[in-house]
């Protein structure tokens, strides 16, 4: 059973940053970083492929948002910058058995517990 254990999650006012990480057990994964805000659906803000080489960001949070990995700690990591209001949400990571960016929430096969990120205006 894979493991995902997210940390990083906090109160920061608007225009603020933090970084989330999430380290996993075992083998290196294609990963994502999801959040979800009360009354409202799951969302992708970011994705990663095994290798590090390719990302993926929605229109909401490009520009702002970066994720990157370490393969050698087995850690994905989302930096957020210019933070607004509307990214208050739980994050959570997930990881594929894949190679590739994954964009379906669907197709993840592990999800960590989530953490809490609250930006206050």
């Amino acid at each position: 059973q894979v493991q995902l254990v997210e940390s990083g999650g906090g109160l920061v006012q608007a225009g603020g940053s933090l970084r989330l990480s999430c380290a996993a057990s075992g083998r290196t994964y294609a990963m994502g970083w999801f959040r979800q805000a009360p009354g409202k659906e799951r969302e992708l803000v970011a994705a990663i492929d095994r290798s590090g080489s390719s990302t993926y960001y929605p229109d909401s949070v490009k520009g702002r948002f970066t994720i990157s990995r370490d393969n050698a700690k087995n850690t994905v990591y989302l930096q957020m910058n210019s933070l607004k209001p509307e990214d208050t949400a739980v994050y959570y990571c997930a990881a594929d058995r894949g190679l590739g960016v994954v964009t379906v929430g669907s197709r993840y096969d592990f999800w960590g517990q989530g953490t809490q990120v609250t930006v206050s205006s």
